[in-house]
């Protein structure tokens, strides 16, 4: 197992690890999803929310298949978050990572001018700040690697120009398609339906690696 793995392994869920400045940031996405669920009350258009939690759950989603991904080689994650942090809540998951993911959909959401056949450089406008707030995540990371916040160990999952390619798609752009194809559906049921499968999904994993002793 990696040196990274290993360090990111020993303080996970350690909840003496947790520092004051996790309250106020949680004050604020609580404070930001608030005025969201009045927005949507007023105006019965509950699709920001939408966004808001598919991003999230695809995330929380993916988050835990890296961790099963640590299980099954005995080697490493795709990636992990070893550095300080106020809580790490899976080998590459953090309490600053989820605070940033509780708020990414909502931004791409209020991103769009949700005029009928909007297009930018020729773009749904839907998939071009898909592709475009991808892009700043995937530099985003690479920052975080150069600083040793974020270790990747894997060749094809790397800071070269095809070991960004599958961070990008796999690691943000399915994350902004799926909150797209929730906030298209036709009822905000159907759309609640879209964005609780990937914690389905989740949950279902984490009652496996229970059951299997495993921890991520």
């Amino acid at each position: 197992m990696t040196e990274a793995s290993i360090r990111a392994l020993e303080g996970l869920r350690d909840f003496s690890t947790l520092q004051w400045y996790a309250i106020p940031l949680l004050a604020i996405v609580f404070y930001i999803y608030t005025v969201e669920v009045r927005q949507a009350r007023a105006g019965g258009d509950f699709r920001a929310l939408a966004a808001g939690a598919a991003v999230f759950g695809a995330d929380l989603l993916n988050e835990t298949l890296n961790g099963w991904i640590l299980v099954l080689t005995g080697r490493s994650a795709l990636w992990t978050a070893p550095g300080p942090t106020a809580l790490r809540t899976m080998v590459g998951l953090n309490l600053e990572i989820m605070f940033m993911f509780a708020l990414l959909g909502l931004v791409w959401y209020h991103s769009l001018s949700h005029k009928p056949g909007a297009r930018i450089l020729g773009l749904q406008e839907g998939w071009f700040f898909a592709l475009a707030y991808s892009a700043i995540c995937v530099v985003v990371e690479v920052a975080l690697n150069a600083g040793g916040l974020l270790v990747w160990d894997y060749g094809f999952w790397n800071a070269n120009p095809l070991g960004l390619l599958p961070i990008f798609v796999l690691g943000y752009l399915w994350f902004f398609a799926w909150a797209l194809f929730a906030t298209t559906r036709k009822t905000p049921a159907a759309a609640f339906a879209v964005t609780g499968l990937p914690y389905g999904l989740a949950f279902l994993l984490w009652i496996a690696a229970a059951l299997a002793g495993v921890r991520f």
